[in-house]
């Protein structure tokens, strides 16, 4: 007994000590509001890191069904009952049925309606991220290959027409995913996309939200005649980044290195945070602002132990992480102080 509590010590003790290496790049959800991406670099950056695997903002199966409740639960739930009543899979198989799959897409790597079954099971198993993937890879095919009878099967199956709310089927389409990651994924021969959302703190942070913006309106309608000037200086300071960014959006085809600047980074923060300049202010509600600064951390905090913790379970040594553009510094930040984890911007890759 002592000698086998020694080596599980010493494995637990080699795995926290396995080195982790993360790209992260911060990104849009839907790129389809912008101009057409020239996002070559971004693929030859990503391929010259020569990941293991890939890590995207969704929640895990084992996490999805342990949250009640965040912003998008009733959407999933929605996605439940609708492809459950197309053809409905027990829980106890899905296991074995996505197995099963898994290997006739490996053996049938062209069988579209293959990757539609196996979409289909992901959603149903709870595993968004995959759902997502194989959903991709035959909608990407359809668009490049026509069949009507594939497309009516697909359709038939997922309706991707009712998923229109939330990380839905919809959403995807024009995703950086659908853009950035599952293009390289495929590329590269990887086969699932792993998931690092933390949605445990999602109702604390809506709280602290509501709170904080029902007293800035009452503030910014009465704040003292002292303050008026430094506090309108300190707003348009604000106003100015956010036109600056919003000019950027409109008119750049390399957006993605813009999201990952530092510069974009505090244009970004000031939409949720404002500026801290503004906190000690007479009367700012700095309480509820620090607490939502609170809840946002522990979120991105919670994101990064998820990386971590499942890359080294699963023996990842490199890994690129995709997270929207207003997590990105955050994230940094927190994975510099992880032991044994070196993270690098998608800029600084060559």
């Amino acid at each position: 007994m002592k000698h086998s509590f020694i080596l599980m010590l010493l494995l637990s003790i080699s795995v926290s000590a396995q080195r982790v290496e993360v790209v992260l790049i911060g990104v849009s959800h839907n790129y389809s509001q912008y101009q057409q991406q020239d996002l070559s670099a971004i693929y030859r950056k990503i391929k010259n890191f020569g990941p293991a695997g890939f890590f995207g903002e969704f929640l895990s199966k084992e996490d999805e069904r342990l949250v009640m409740d965040y912003w998008c639960k009733q959407d999933n739930i929605k996605r439940l009952e609708t492809l459950r009543k197309k053809r409905n899979i027990a829980t106890d198989l899905l296991p074995k049925t996505i197995d099963s799959l898994v290997k006739r897409s490996i053996q049938n790597p062209t069988d579209y309606r293959i990757k539609a079954d196996l979409a289909h099971a992901y959603y149903l198993n709870q595993d968004v991220a995959n759902g997502h993937y194989q959903f991709w890879q035959v909608f990407d095919h359809l668009q490049r290959t026509p069949n009507t009878a594939l497309a009516h099967y697909f359709n038939e199956l997922l309706s991707p027409h009712l998923d229109t709310t939330g990380r839905s089927m919809k959403r995807l389409k024009t995703s950086e995913y659908a853009l950035i990651a599952f293009p390289v994924m495929r590329e590269l021969k990887i086969p699932e996309l792993l998931s690092m959302d933390c949605q445990d703190y999602d109702l604390n942070w809506m709280a602290s939200s509501s709170a904080f913006h029902q007293k800035f309106k009452k503030f910014s309608e009465d704040t003292a005649a002292a303050y008026t000037n430094e506090f309108n200086a300190l707003l348009t300071k604000r106003e100015k980044g956010l036109e600056k960014t919003a000019g950027i959006e409109k008119s750049s085809t390399h957006l993605t290195e813009w999201f990952n600047t530092d510069e974009a980074s505090a244009i970004f923060a000031s939409g949720d945070f404002y500026v801290p300049e503004m906190y000690n202010i007479e009367a700012f509600p700095k309480e509820e602002m620090l607490s939502k600064i609170h809840w946002w951390l522990m979120r991105n905090k919670g994101m990064c132990d998820n990386v971590v913790n499942r890359a080294r379970a699963l023996g990842l040594n490199k890994v690129v992480v995709l997270a929207g553009a207003n997590h990105r510094k955050y994230m940094q930040d927190i994975f510099l102080t992880m032991p044994n984890v070196t993270v690098r911007n998608i800029n600084e890759i060559k």
